[in-house]
């Protein structure tokens, strides 16, 4: 007898949001509501799509512009759990229009939150958070290790993340957080750098690798990420920060290093050393131990494994993919 939950999953027509609705229809759990701003997109980018029957509903709405309409279905529909990926992210562009990064992290989470603290309907809440928050932090970073961001974007997601401790602190809020880097697989966005070099390997161009691609990354599957996310939805600690990641971290030039050689090339012919973004953090290595001894999780999907399957989906989807913008364009 399948779970009779219900799940409101905002963001779900993110790369993340997407997969973890895909996991939660393959596992057959319970009612799922979807909610973007954007309409849904094609099965290229929404891998839950495929499932046909599923009980599965998608609703678009905006955190800024349809608050009310938000708050009055969330009463309505009066969901036990809530995930949530929607946020202004991309930390490039979040210097020139910081305003934007604080109005969708900052002002419209808040007013969200403080309504959903009334309401007794809510078990839990997971916070999809960032490592960004860290900043260029040296070393092993634990669940405890204290935040200092150093772009727009990160700053706008630790503002985040204290608003969450001081609501659980004060109200109970049952929130659980979850940090996980570098997230990647099929269906990511085009701009991203695993795809990103397989879409120019295939169209001839450079691949510029921002300060010669010498910041380290630990590189994480998407559904590693999705499962670990959803073992924290049913058996999270209220108030707990969650790490998901590799135990490997590997330089951006290395990656893409492995990206040529799946489509039979090399480096040197394929990229190139551009200058480096303002607020690069140097590198990321989570501590996951937190995640392994409480939740029984761990990584499953080797990185060549995973950039086979990237390869495989842009091959299989290129009379479409070829069309799509391959650059981030902001949206207030």
């Amino acid at each position: 007898m399948k779970s009779s939950k219900k799940i409101v999953v905002i963001g779900s027509n993110s790369f993340s949001g997407s997969d973890f609705v895909d996991l939660l229809l393959e596992k057959g759990d319970g009612q799922v509501i979807g909610i973007s701003r954007s309409p849904e997109k094609s099965e290229t980018y929404l891998p839950y799509k495929k499932r046909t029957g599923a009980n599965f509903k998608f609703y678009q709405m905006d955190l800024n512009r349809d608050m009310d309409r938000l708050l009055d279905f969330l009463d309505s529909f009066a969901p036990e759990f809530l995930v949530n990926f929607a946020t202004q992210s991309e930390v490039a562009p979040s210097w020139e229009n910081p305003e934007h990064w604080f109005q969708t992290n900052g002002v419209a989470l808040s007013r969200l939150v403080n309504h959903l603290r009334r309401k007794p309907y809510l078990k839990r809440y997971v916070h999809i958070s960032t490592p960004e928050v860290y900043g260029n932090s040296k070393g092993l970073l634990g669940d405890d290790t204290p935040l200092r961001p150093s772009t727009p974007y990160a700053v706008s997601r630790a503002a985040q993340d204290m608003l969450f401790g001081i609501y659980k602190e004060r109200f109970g809020f049952p929130v659980v957080t979850v940090r996980s880097a570098n997230v990647y697989g099929a269906h990511q966005q085009l701009w991203k750098i695993i795809p990103r070099s397989v879409l120019y390997i295939k169209l001839g161009k450079k691949i510029p690798l921002q300060g010669g691609g010498i910041a380290r990354r630990s590189f994480i599957h998407v559904r590693d990420v999705s499962e670990g996310e959803l073992a924290v939805m049913e058996g999270g600690q209220t108030g707990a920060i969650y790490h998901f990641s590799t135990e490997n971290a590997q330089s951006i030039r290395e990656v893409v290093g492995l990206v040529c050689e799946r489509m039979g090339t090399t480096l040197e012919k394929a990229a190139e050393d551009v200058g480096d973004r303002p607020g690069q953090d140097s590198a990321y290595l989570l501590d996951t131990g937190r995640s392994r001894r409480e939740l029984g999780w761990k990584p499953r999907v080797l990185l060549d494994q995973g950039i086979g399957e990237v390869v495989r989906w842009i091959d299989s989807r290129w009379n479409e993919i070829r069309k799509e913008p391959m650059e981030y364009a902001h949206r207030p």
